[in-house]
Protein backbone atom coordinates (compact mmCIF):
# COMPACT_ATOMS: atom_id res chain seq x y z
CA UNK A 1 0.00 0.00 0.00
CA UNK A 2 1.36 3.41 -0.98
CA UNK A 3 0.43 6.92 0.12
CA UNK A 4 -0.17 7.76 -3.52
CA UNK A 5 -2.79 5.01 -3.74
CA UNK A 6 -4.54 6.22 -0.59
CA UNK A 7 -4.64 9.74 -2.04
CA UNK A 8 -6.23 8.41 -5.21
CA UNK A 9 -8.76 6.42 -3.17
CA UNK A 10 -9.77 9.52 -1.18
CA UNK A 11 -10.14 11.57 -4.37
CA UNK A 12 -12.49 9.01 -5.96
CA UNK A 13 -14.46 8.73 -2.71
CA UNK A 14 -14.97 12.50 -2.52
CA UNK A 15 -15.91 12.91 -6.19
CA UNK A 16 -17.95 9.67 -6.45
CA UNK A 17 -16.48 9.48 -9.92
CA UNK A 18 -13.31 8.07 -11.49
CA UNK A 19 -13.61 10.58 -14.33
CA UNK A 20 -13.82 13.66 -12.09
CA UNK A 21 -11.11 12.39 -9.75
CA UNK A 22 -8.78 11.66 -12.67
CA UNK A 23 -9.26 15.17 -14.02
CA UNK A 24 -8.56 16.70 -10.61
CA UNK A 25 -5.46 14.53 -10.15
CA UNK A 26 -4.25 15.18 -13.72
CA UNK A 27 -4.22 11.46 -14.47
CA UNK A 28 -5.74 9.37 -17.19
CA UNK A 29 -8.82 7.48 -16.03
CA UNK A 30 -7.17 4.17 -16.90
CA UNK A 31 -4.11 4.97 -14.75
CA UNK A 32 -6.36 5.86 -11.82
CA UNK A 33 -8.40 2.68 -12.23
CA UNK A 34 -5.23 0.58 -12.29
CA UNK A 35 -3.98 2.21 -9.09
CA UNK A 36 -7.29 1.61 -7.29
CA UNK A 37 -7.41 -2.03 -8.43
CA UNK A 38 -3.87 -2.51 -7.13
CA UNK A 39 -4.92 -1.08 -3.75
CA UNK A 40 -7.96 -3.38 -3.68
CA UNK A 41 -5.74 -6.40 -4.41
CA UNK A 42 -3.35 -5.36 -1.65
CA UNK A 43 -6.19 -5.03 0.86
CA UNK A 44 -8.09 -8.05 -0.37
CA UNK A 45 -11.37 -6.15 -0.59
CA UNK A 46 -13.48 -4.22 -3.08
CA UNK A 47 -13.46 -0.53 -2.12
CA UNK A 48 -16.07 0.80 -4.56
CA UNK A 49 -19.37 -0.39 -5.96
CA UNK A 50 -19.39 0.65 -9.60
CA UNK A 51 -22.37 1.05 -11.91
CA UNK A 52 -22.71 2.88 -15.22
CA UNK A 53 -24.16 5.91 -13.47
CA UNK A 54 -22.32 6.18 -10.18
CA UNK A 55 -19.45 5.06 -8.01
CA UNK A 56 -20.15 4.53 -4.30
CA UNK A 57 -18.05 3.29 -1.42
CA UNK A 58 -18.42 -0.35 -0.47
CA UNK A 59 -18.56 -1.37 3.20
CA UNK A 60 -14.78 -1.86 3.10
CA UNK A 61 -14.34 1.52 1.43
CA UNK A 62 -16.41 3.29 4.09
CA UNK A 63 -14.28 1.65 6.78
CA UNK A 64 -11.05 2.66 5.02
CA UNK A 65 -11.90 6.32 4.32
CA UNK A 66 -11.38 7.80 7.83
CA UNK A 67 -8.19 5.77 8.26
CA UNK A 68 -6.89 6.93 4.87
CA UNK A 69 -7.57 10.55 5.82
CA UNK A 70 -5.68 10.08 9.09
CA UNK A 71 -2.69 8.47 7.34
CA UNK A 72 -2.50 11.21 4.72
CA UNK A 73 -2.77 13.93 7.38
CA UNK A 74 0.01 12.27 9.38
CA UNK A 75 2.21 12.12 6.29
CA UNK A 76 1.63 15.83 5.64
CA UNK A 77 2.49 16.60 9.26
CA UNK A 78 5.71 14.60 9.00
CA UNK A 79 6.75 16.47 5.86
CA UNK A 80 5.99 19.80 7.52
CA UNK A 81 8.00 18.96 10.65
CA UNK A 82 11.05 17.96 8.61
CA UNK A 83 10.69 20.97 6.31
CA UNK A 84 10.46 23.35 9.25
CA UNK A 85 13.84 22.20 10.56
CA UNK A 86 15.68 23.33 7.46
CA UNK A 87 13.54 25.97 5.82
CA UNK A 88 10.85 27.25 8.19
CA UNK A 89 7.25 26.08 8.44
CA UNK A 90 5.66 25.34 5.07
CA UNK A 91 2.44 23.79 3.89
CA UNK A 92 -1.16 24.80 3.38
CA UNK A 93 -3.91 25.67 5.84
CA UNK A 94 -7.49 25.39 4.60
CA UNK A 95 -9.60 27.62 6.85
CA UNK A 96 -13.38 27.69 6.87
CA UNK A 97 -14.86 31.09 7.67
CA UNK A 98 -18.35 32.28 8.46
CA UNK A 99 -19.72 35.00 6.20
CA UNK A 100 -19.61 37.43 9.12
CA UNK A 101 -18.02 37.07 12.54
CA UNK A 102 -17.19 40.47 14.05
CA UNK A 103 -16.70 38.85 17.47
CA UNK A 104 -13.45 37.35 16.15
CA UNK A 105 -11.11 39.64 14.20
CA UNK A 106 -10.09 37.11 11.55
CA UNK A 107 -8.50 39.75 9.31
CA UNK A 108 -6.03 40.63 12.08
CA UNK A 109 -5.38 36.97 12.89
CA UNK A 110 -4.76 36.02 9.25
CA UNK A 111 -2.50 39.04 8.78
CA UNK A 112 -0.43 38.06 11.82
CA UNK A 113 -0.24 34.44 10.73
CA UNK A 114 0.94 35.36 7.25
CA UNK A 115 3.54 37.70 8.69
CA UNK A 116 4.86 35.04 11.06
CA UNK A 117 4.57 32.10 8.61
CA UNK A 118 5.16 33.56 5.14
CA UNK A 119 5.91 30.17 3.57
CA UNK A 120 2.51 28.74 4.52
CA UNK A 121 -0.24 29.06 1.92
CA UNK A 122 -3.55 30.20 3.45
CA UNK A 123 -6.71 29.03 1.68
CA UNK A 124 -9.80 30.68 3.22
CA UNK A 125 -13.16 29.13 2.36
CA UNK A 126 -16.42 30.98 3.03
CA UNK A 127 -19.36 29.18 4.58
CA UNK A 128 -21.77 29.26 1.66
CA UNK A 129 -23.93 26.63 3.36
CA UNK A 130 -23.47 28.01 6.85
CA UNK A 131 -21.55 26.56 9.75
CA UNK A 132 -23.10 23.12 9.27
CA UNK A 133 -21.47 22.96 5.82
CA UNK A 134 -18.12 23.90 7.39
CA UNK A 135 -18.54 21.09 9.93
CA UNK A 136 -19.26 18.60 7.14
CA UNK A 137 -16.17 19.78 5.23
CA UNK A 138 -14.01 19.29 8.33
CA UNK A 139 -15.27 15.75 8.81
CA UNK A 140 -14.70 14.97 5.12
CA UNK A 141 -11.11 16.24 5.23
CA UNK A 142 -11.79 19.19 2.91
CA UNK A 143 -10.87 21.72 5.61
CA UNK A 144 -8.18 21.76 8.28
CA UNK A 145 -9.82 24.19 10.70
CA UNK A 146 -12.87 26.45 10.77
CA UNK A 147 -14.33 29.38 12.67
CA UNK A 148 -17.94 28.31 13.04
CA UNK A 149 -21.12 28.73 15.04
CA UNK A 150 -22.37 25.28 16.05
CA UNK A 151 -24.74 25.63 19.01
CA UNK A 152 -25.80 22.62 21.00
CA UNK A 153 -23.81 19.44 20.72
CA UNK A 154 -21.91 17.33 21.13
CA UNK A 155 -20.87 17.40 17.48
CA UNK A 156 -19.59 14.01 16.37
CA UNK A 157 -16.13 14.02 14.86
CA UNK A 158 -15.31 17.59 15.90
CA UNK A 159 -13.39 19.33 18.64
CA UNK A 160 -14.68 22.83 19.46
CA UNK A 161 -12.70 25.51 21.29
CA UNK A 162 -15.05 28.40 22.26
CA UNK A 163 -13.96 31.86 21.15
CA UNK A 164 -16.89 34.20 21.77
CA UNK A 165 -20.58 34.30 22.63
CA UNK A 166 -23.29 36.94 22.46
CA UNK A 167 -27.05 37.08 23.16
CA UNK A 168 -29.34 37.08 20.15
CA UNK A 169 -32.01 39.82 20.18
CA UNK A 170 -35.26 40.47 18.40
CA UNK A 171 -34.99 42.97 15.53
CA UNK A 172 -38.22 44.68 14.41
CA UNK A 173 -39.31 47.70 12.37
CA UNK A 174 -40.05 50.58 14.77
CA UNK A 175 -43.78 50.54 14.04
CA UNK A 176 -44.23 46.88 15.06
CA UNK A 177 -46.30 46.41 18.26
CA UNK A 178 -43.41 44.58 19.95
CA UNK A 179 -40.92 47.37 19.22
CA UNK A 180 -41.89 49.31 22.34
CA UNK A 181 -41.23 46.36 24.64
CA UNK A 182 -37.97 45.93 26.54
CA UNK A 183 -38.32 42.15 26.67
CA UNK A 184 -40.39 39.53 24.88
CA UNK A 185 -40.76 35.85 25.68
CA UNK A 186 -40.36 33.12 23.10
CA UNK A 187 -44.09 32.47 23.53
CA UNK A 188 -44.80 36.09 22.51
CA UNK A 189 -43.15 35.32 19.16
CA UNK A 190 -45.01 32.11 18.42
CA UNK A 191 -47.29 33.64 15.76
CA UNK A 192 -44.79 36.08 14.23
CA UNK A 193 -43.20 35.73 10.79
CA UNK A 194 -39.40 35.84 10.60
CA UNK A 195 -36.83 36.66 7.96
CA UNK A 196 -33.78 34.51 8.56
CA UNK A 197 -30.75 32.78 7.13
CA UNK A 198 -31.17 29.28 5.64
CA UNK A 199 -30.97 26.25 7.91
CA UNK A 200 -27.36 25.46 8.76
CA UNK A 201 -26.35 29.02 9.70
CA UNK A 202 -25.32 29.45 13.32
CA UNK A 203 -27.80 32.13 14.40
CA UNK A 204 -30.67 30.25 12.72
CA UNK A 205 -29.73 27.05 14.55
CA UNK A 206 -29.49 28.81 17.92
CA UNK A 207 -32.90 30.48 17.60
CA UNK A 208 -34.61 27.37 16.22
CA UNK A 209 -33.21 25.38 19.15
CA UNK A 210 -34.56 27.90 21.68
CA UNK A 211 -38.02 27.73 20.12
CA UNK A 212 -37.93 23.93 20.00
CA UNK A 213 -36.96 23.74 23.69
CA UNK A 214 -40.05 25.84 24.41
CA UNK A 215 -42.19 23.43 22.38
CA UNK A 216 -42.73 25.97 19.60
CA UNK A 217 -42.09 26.03 15.87
CA UNK A 218 -40.92 29.35 14.47
CA UNK A 219 -42.51 30.76 11.32
CA UNK A 220 -39.89 31.57 8.65
CA UNK A 221 -41.49 33.51 5.80
CA UNK A 222 -38.30 34.46 3.89
CA UNK A 223 -34.81 32.94 3.81
CA UNK A 224 -31.83 34.96 2.59
CA UNK A 225 -28.08 34.41 2.84
CA UNK A 226 -27.09 38.07 2.77
CA UNK A 227 -27.09 40.05 6.02
CA UNK A 228 -27.72 43.44 4.42
CA UNK A 229 -30.72 42.08 2.50
CA UNK A 230 -32.10 40.50 5.66
CA UNK A 231 -31.98 43.83 7.49
CA UNK A 232 -33.67 45.67 4.61
CA UNK A 233 -36.50 43.12 4.52
CA UNK A 234 -37.11 43.71 8.23
CA UNK A 235 -37.10 47.49 7.67
CA UNK A 236 -39.68 46.94 4.93
CA UNK A 237 -41.96 45.19 7.42
CA UNK A 238 -41.81 41.77 5.76
CA UNK A 239 -40.88 39.98 8.95
CA UNK A 240 -38.95 40.07 12.20
CA UNK A 241 -35.37 38.91 12.68
CA UNK A 242 -33.34 37.43 15.52
CA UNK A 243 -29.69 38.50 15.41
CA UNK A 244 -26.74 39.29 17.66
CA UNK A 245 -26.08 43.03 17.59
CA UNK A 246 -22.50 42.48 16.42
CA UNK A 247 -23.96 41.39 13.07
CA UNK A 248 -26.07 44.55 12.81
CA UNK A 249 -23.75 47.58 12.83
CA UNK A 250 -26.36 49.75 11.08
CA UNK A 251 -29.49 49.77 13.25
CA UNK A 252 -31.15 52.69 11.52
CA UNK A 253 -34.98 52.33 11.31
CA UNK A 254 -34.84 49.20 13.45
CA UNK A 255 -35.85 48.46 17.03
CA UNK A 256 -34.00 46.04 19.33
CA UNK A 257 -35.81 43.98 21.97
CA UNK A 258 -34.39 41.41 24.39
CA UNK A 259 -35.66 37.81 24.12
CA UNK A 260 -36.27 35.70 27.23
CA UNK A 261 -34.73 33.17 27.32
CA UNK A 262 -32.08 34.60 25.02
CA UNK A 263 -30.67 32.35 22.29
CA UNK A 264 -26.87 32.56 22.26
CA UNK A 265 -24.67 33.15 19.22
CA UNK A 266 -21.58 31.02 19.93
CA UNK A 267 -18.41 31.18 17.86
CA UNK A 268 -15.80 28.44 18.15
CA UNK A 269 -12.64 27.19 16.50
CA UNK A 270 -13.51 23.78 15.08
CA UNK A 271 -11.08 20.97 14.29
CA UNK A 272 -11.59 17.36 13.20
CA UNK A 273 -11.38 15.17 16.30
CA UNK A 274 -10.04 12.10 14.51
CA UNK A 275 -6.97 13.64 12.85
CA UNK A 276 -3.88 15.21 14.33
CA UNK A 277 -3.50 18.78 13.01
CA UNK A 278 -0.71 19.45 10.54
CA UNK A 279 2.11 21.62 11.83
CA UNK A 280 0.84 24.63 9.87
CA UNK A 281 -2.68 24.10 11.21
CA UNK A 282 -1.45 23.76 14.78
CA UNK A 283 0.49 27.00 14.41
CA UNK A 284 -2.73 28.72 13.32
CA UNK A 285 -4.66 27.24 16.26
CA UNK A 286 -1.95 28.40 18.67
CA UNK A 287 -2.04 31.91 17.22
CA UNK A 288 -5.83 32.15 17.53
CA UNK A 289 -5.56 31.01 21.14
CA UNK A 290 -2.93 33.65 21.87
CA UNK A 291 -4.76 36.49 20.13
CA UNK A 292 -8.26 35.52 21.28
CA UNK A 293 -8.12 33.84 24.71
CA UNK A 294 -11.20 31.91 25.76
CA UNK A 295 -11.57 33.87 29.01
CA UNK A 296 -12.63 36.84 26.85
CA UNK A 297 -15.28 34.77 25.10
CA UNK A 298 -18.52 36.16 26.52
CA UNK A 299 -19.64 39.41 24.91
CA UNK A 300 -22.68 41.41 25.98
CA UNK A 301 -23.33 43.83 23.15
CA UNK A 302 -24.96 47.10 24.14
CA UNK A 303 -28.43 48.09 23.10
Amino acid sequence: MELRQLGYFVAVAKDSSFTKAAQRLHLSQSALSIAIRALERDLGARLFDRTRREVTLSDAGRALLPEALRVLAAADAARAVVGEVGHGLRGTVRIGLMQASPLVDMARILHSYHRERPLVKILPRPAEGGSVALADALRAGDLDVAVASLPGGPHAGLHLAPLAAEPIRLITPPEHPLAARRTVSVQDLANEDFVDFPAGFGTRSAVDTTFAEAGLERGICIEVSDLATLAELVRAGLGLAALPLSLLPNRGRLAVVDIEPAPIFEVALALPADRRPKAATQAFVDLVGAMHPVENAVVRAGR
